[in-house]
């Protein structure tokens, strides 16, 4: 054979490198905005007297999930199952800021998608994102490696991106309100009252600052031009801060906003109404960067034919100095919840709800002096809840005992058994086997003793006085 001339071989060479370099830059870069304890009290999502101008635009330009739970309603083991795309009960992550924490025998979103060559940033989304916010995951991790830099400018030229960007807002202490908000719409599960008020309006506010948080990452995004191939997923970590909100498994707890936007496969501006899960994150990152991901539990929010979940599951374990194990499941129309230590009350001590939310308080004064009542208020809890949300969204009506939906009750004790049994849930081992109980109730009461000292306040003060400081702060007569 005759032998080639050498700018052939160049030829062929350039091309290859060529195409190698159009099949990288070819992936989407990928940005996930995480919110701490948003609800879905947005204007997108049909909430009046909150003003969401970027969070709005980002949904016109993409898809809205109406329905999208977390798994968890409390950050730690939440952000441990979306981060890795599964249950926080099946991968030891389930007690809030675990002390035994343990190193994953799972990948991550960053493992996948820095071995398919991505740059790995994690950012606060401030300008620029010059320093890192809450990762707040309860495996171990190295910091030094986990993510390459805080801010996407620090990768090579052309290599793809998958930025965190993750966003204080709204999670408390709340930003003050420039106006009452009288006619924002507060959930029947809290007592009307000016503290009420004035506490909820001090959360729209702080929704407020984080939707400009998410405007300048958007606008980076268009100045640097590359929008249109950017996949941008902007979700809570979980339900909103507030009383049978965070940590508990009713809706307020555990749904969250969600918008997908992707200029380059997704219409504009869809509502998607089927159930969506945090875990369906993973997997639909995964699909935009080409990865296989078939052994999740999860599934891609990119279908152009998405038609939900039948059922979503979620778990609460302790929170702080606050012990608990409940489950839960929903479909379409009920949602079923088990309590496994049904002799607590659904207000036992919370150092943490006690320090922050003013109307816990509230409504254990109401409650005291014979002004308000609610199921919530019961010194112990039924071991099984069972809530039509079609007809009752804000689960205050429990059927468990009803006679005319046991079968309703029967089908999905079944299928939470099923599940906690299929997804190797292990929130019955008991953590003072590895844990120092003792130790860690104790430091969460010295925490909460320093704290009220701060506030020039005895620890042990009454629940009237505590209300009338709370008074004070929020500036209500």
């Amino acid at each position: 054979m005759r032998q080639l001339p050498i700018w052939f071989f160049v030829f062929v060479c350039a091309v290859f490198l060529a195409s190698s370099h159009a099949s990288a830059t070819d992936q989407p870069n990928i940005v996930w905005i995480i919110a701490d304890d948003l609800g879905p009290e947005l204007a997108c999502y049909g909430y009046p007297n909150v003003a969401t101008p970027n969070v709005d635009r980002l949904a016109e330009q993409g898809r809205l999930f109406t329905r999208a739970f977390s798994t968890s309603p409390v950050c730690s083991s939440s952000r441990s199952a979306f981060q890795t795309g599964r249950y926080q009960t099946s991968i030891g992550c389930y007690h809030h800021l675990t002390r035994d924490k343990k190193e994953l025998q799972v990948p991550t979103a960053i493992d996948w998608l820095r071995d398919a060559g991505y740059f790995i940033s994690h950012g606060d989304g401030s300008v620029g994102n010059k320093r890192a916010n809450k990762y707040g995951v309860n495996y171990l991790y190295d910091k030094k490696t986990h993510f390459d830099a805080y801010d996407w400018s620090k990768r090579e030229p052309g290599q793809p991106f998958f930025a965190q960007v993750h966003i204080h807002e709204p999670h408390r202490p709340f930003v003050k309100s420039d106006r009452e908000r009288p006619d924002a719409p507060i959930p029947p599960t809290y007592p009307e009252h000016p503290i009420t008020r004035a506490d909820w309006s001090n959360y729209l506010a702080t929704i407020e600052v984080m939707d400009q948080k998410v405007g300048e990452v958007l606008d980076r995004l268009e100045s640097e031009g590359i929008s249109d191939n950017t996949l941008v997923i902007f979700f809570g970590d979980h339900g909103r801060p507030h009383v049978r909100g965070k940590q508990w498994l009713y809706e307020g707890g555990l749904h969250t906003p969600l918008i997908v936007r992707w200029p380059a496969n997704l219409s504009r501006g869809s509502v998607e109404g089927g159930m969506a899960s945090l875990l369906d994150i993973v997997p639909t990152t995964l699909e935009a960067a080409g990865i296989e991901s078939s052994e999740l539990p999860g599934k891609s929010l990119l279908s152009q034919e998405w038609n939900g979940h039948e059922r979503v599951f979620a778990a609460r374990d302790r929170c702080g100095d606050a012990p608990d194990r409940i489950r839960s499941v929903r479909n379409e129309q009920y949602k079923y919840i088990r309590n496994f230590h049904p002799e607590k009350p659904y207000l036992q001590l919370s150092s943490y709800k006690k320090l922050s939310y003013p109307v816990e308080t509230l409504m254990k004064v109401l409650h005291a002096d014979g002004q308000w009542d609610s199921p919530f208020m019961a010194e112990s809890r039924p071991e099984e809840e069972l809530y039509d949300l079609s007809a009752d969204p804000y689960e205050l009506n429990n059927l468990a005992a009803d006679a005319s939906h046991q079968s309703t009750l029967l089908d999905l004790r079944a299928t939470l058994n099923e599940w906690m049994q299929e997804t190797g849930d292990q929130g019955g081992i008991d953590e003072s086997l590895t844990v120092d109980m003792e130790s860690l109730m104790n430091e969460k009461e010295a925490w909460y003793k320093r704290t009220m000292k701060r506030r020039g306040l005895d620890p042990a003060i009454s629940d009237h006085e505590y209300l009338k400081w709370w008074a004070t702060e929020l500036g209500v007569e």
